[in-house]
């Protein structure tokens, strides 16, 4: 038969939780005798002593809530206890409650460098929560610590293979590779990332004004491109209507009587009467005339 593929995570899994209970049956075999006689003695007073000793071995937590339970420094078989009431024997039991609600945090401002020598200033926030109550209580001492931790050193990792016009327009990549790579390292102490968010790529002050520069400078040669642009279609459209007004006399006329009516919309008391040139035409003709009278009467 042929073997079905697995994930490397969910090996890792597997094999911690078959190595839990291998170490939960061996407990109860490595037991001391001393610790057993301290066992039978706690039952038997709390017996003689109820209902008087119920307000100390009956305990509750909460639905979001699991308790760790330790007899004599030795984790109790069966994994954490609740929600709802346990109950632990006064003397040689302790416990610690773990929350399983999601937890977020800031990760401060990381200094960064990126890949093309520019250096960045970078937070981030991050949500995760307790998958296993006793692993986070057995193999890490401080769960929540260690994962702030993590996450910083995590963050300056990451950015720092990146260039700074990645971290500005590929911010939801880099949460998704954060969150895998955290959710893979803190596996073995029983936590669970579910969500990575760059908050905030902060420039320096005289990156900042360089880049504004080079937008501004960027935006005016586009507008200086436009208005020309602009223009060269201005002078085409009145080229054509240039040539449409030649082929009718009367075009010129109705052209004037239509800025008439708007000149007049407005109100102004000032209007412009254009001067015909036709008119003129008649005196240029006879002006030379006029200047060769002189010469033939000589």
């Amino acid at each position: 038969m042929e073997s079905l593929p697995v994930s490397r995570k969910s090996t890792t899994r597997a094999g911690r939780r078959q190595n839990q209970q291998v170490l939960e049956m061996h407990r109860l075999e490595d037991f001391p005798l001393c610790a057993w006689i301290l066992t039978i003695i706690t039952y038997i007073v709390v017996g003689l002593t109820l209902p008087f000793s119920a307000c100390l071995f009956i305990k509750v937590v909460q639905e979001y809530e699991r308790a760790v339970v330790f007899r004599l420094g030795r984790l109790m078989p069966g994994g954490a206890k609740g929600p709802g009431i346990f109950f632990i024997m006064p003397c040689i039991d302790s416990y610690k409650k773990i929350d399983l609600r999601v937890v977020s945090f800031d990760v401060p401002p990381q200094e960064i460098l990126s890949k093309d020598s520019v250096t960045v200033a970078v937070d981030a926030v991050v949500y995760f929560r307790i998958s296993n109550a006793t692993i986070s209580v057995t193999n890490v001492e401080d769960a929540s610590r260690s994962t702030k931790l993590l996450a910083q050193t995590t963050l300056r990792n990451i950015l720092g293979t990146r260039t700074l016009a990645e971290m500005l327009s590929d911010r939801e990549n880099i949460s998704h590779q954060m969150q895998l790579t955290l959710d893979e390292a803190t596996d073995p102490w029983g936590v669970k990332v579910e969500r990575v968010e760059v908050k905030d790529v902060r420039l320096p002050v005289q990156l900042q004004r360089a880049m504004a520069a080079e937008a501004e400078a960027t935006r005016e040669a586009g507008a200086k491109v436009i208005a020309a642009e602009g223009e060269q279609k201005a002078s085409r459209a009145l080229r054509e209507a240039a040539s449409v007004i030649a082929e009718n006399p009367c075009a010129i006329q109705l052209r004037y009587l239509q800025t008439l009516n708007s000149i007049s919309a407005e109100k102004n008391s000032t209007i412009i009467f254009p001067f015909p040139i036709e008119l003129l035409q008649n005196f240029l003709a006879k002006a030379p005339s006029s200047n060769k009278l002189p010469g033939k009467m000589s």
